[in-house]
C-alpha cells in the first residue's frame, strides 16, 4: 500500500510547536549558598526535566556573592544562607521588589570524618583533646557565625581560639574535616545528612537554641526580571517537589 504524504500543514505546526518549546526554554543562572549544594543539584535536575529550562549554578559564600552581585555579577536568583543578605540586596534595588522569600531553614553540626569520634552532645569540645577545628568565615558565611555562637554559648571561645581553621565558606570548612585537616569542625547538617541518617563519619546535630535561626533567603534579582526561566524557578522552590528534596537533607521549609 503506497505511503500517504504528511499534510503540509501538519509539518509546519509541528514544526511551529517544537520551535515555540525551544524558544521557550532558557537558562537561569543562580548564585548558590555552598551548604545548599547537594540539595539544589538535585532540585535543579528536576526543574530541568519538568521544564526544560536550564540551571546554570554557582556555589560560595553568601558575603562573596552579594559583593559580586554589587558588582554586577550576571545573576539571575539568588539563594542566599541568611536572610539579611538578600534583605540588603533589597533596600539596594538590586531585585525584584516582593520576591523574597525562605526556601529553608538550616541546621548545624559538629562532625568528624571519623566514625566514633564525635559524641552525641559535642562532649568532644570540651574534652580539648584536638588540634584543629574547622568553622566558616563568621564574616562572611552565616554558618561560620553560628559556629562562633555555639562555642560563646559554652563557654569555649577562648579555650579553642588559636586551634580553629576558618574556611572561606561552609564547604571549605567541610573540606578541612573531610581530608583530615581537621579533627572536626562546625558543617551544615546538609553536607553530612541524608534521609534521616548522618552519611559518612561521627556528628552531633547542634540544638537550634544554641545559635540564631539560619533562615535562608532566595531572591529574584533585577537581572532575572525578564527572564521566564527565572522566574520559573523561584515558582518551583516553593512547590511540594522542592520541599521534599529540602527535607531529605535536615532542613526545615
Amino acid at each position: 500500500m503506497p505511503t500517504r504524504p504528511i499534510p503540509r500543514c501538519l509539518c509546519v505546526l509541528t514544526l511551529f510547536a517544537a520551535g515555540l518549546s525551544a524558544a521557550r526554554a532558557a537558562d537561569v543562572q543562580v548564585a548558590v549558598a555552598a551548604n545548599f549544594t547537594a540539595p539544589m543539584r538535585a532540585i535543579a535536575a528536576d526543574f530541568e526535566k519538568a521544564t526544560g529550562h536550564k540551571v546554570v549554578a554557582a556555589f560560595g559564600a553568601t558575603g562573596q556573592f552579594y559583593a559580586q552581585i554589587r558588582n554586577g555579577a550576571p545573576f539571575d536568583v539568588f539563594l542566599a544562607a541568611d536572610d539579611t543578605t538578600p534583605e540588603k540586596l533589597d533596600k539596594e534595588g538590586l531585585t525584584v521588589a516582593g520576591s523574597r522569600f525562605t526556601y529553608a531553614t538550616g541546621a548545624l553540626a559538629l562532625w568528624s570524618a571519623r566514625s566514633g569520634y564525635v559524641d552525641a552532645n559535642g562532649d568532644v569540645l570540651k574534652a580539648n583533646q584536638f588540634a584543629h577545628l574547622a568553622i566558616a568565615n563568621p564574616k562572611t558565611a552565616p554558618y561560620g557565625l553560628a559556629a562562633t555562637q555555639v562555642l560563646d554559648k559554652l563557654g569555649l571561645t577562648q579555650a579553642v581560639a588559636t586551634r580553629i581553621v576558618e574556611g572561606q565558606s561552609i564547604a571549605q570548612a567541610h573540606q578541612f574535616v573531610s581530608t583530615g585537616n581537621a579533627e572536626l569542625g562546625f558543617v551544615a547538617l546538609s553536607q553530612i545528612f541524608k534521609d534521616g541518617v548522618i552519611t559518612s563519619g561521627s556528628a552531633w546535630k547542634v540544638p537550634a537554641s544554641m545559635h540564631d535561626p539560619i533562615r535562608q533567603d532566595a531572591v529574584l534579582l533585577a537581572k532575572g526580571k525578564d527572564n521566564p526561566a527565572a522566574r520559573a524557578l523561584i515558582d518551583y522552590l516553593k512547590g511540594p517537589a522542592a520541599a521534599a528534596v529540602i527535607r531529605a537533607y535536615g532542613y526545615q521549609n
